[in-house]
């Protein structure tokens, strides 16, 4: 029977270059189903996230000093990735979801 566990998958500032920001582990399955953005500058910024290199949500503008938040249901494959990159440095990801093992 497989085990099913909620897990924060990543929450981390974001970089100006694409980084790896969760690698599915092996022998294991993830969906992810929730990821926020938010952006604490006075400024507004870019962001592009992508799921194992196909663009999920590209070069997106979020507001200064807010959150945009998405609800989704993708599953991806041992050793798939997510990754993501924004224009600032004040962007930051928190991304969710389950690990199917």
């Amino acid at each position: 029977m497989a085990t099913v566990t909620s897990k924060a998958l990543a929450r981390t500032a974001a970089a100006t270059s694409s980084t790896t920001l969760y690698t599915v582990p092996a022998s294991t399955t993830t969906v992810v189903t929730d990821i926020q953005v938010c952006n604490s500058a006075a400024t507004a910024a870019t962001f592009t996230i992508t799921l194992d290199g196909v663009d999920l949500i590209k070069t997106a503008t979020i507001a200064a000093n807010s959150t945009a938040s998405f609800e989704l249901k993708q599953v991806l494959a041992t050793t798939k990735i997510i990754a993501g990159l924004a224009s600032a440095i004040t962007v930051s990801f928190h991304i969710s979801g389950v690990e199917i093992v």
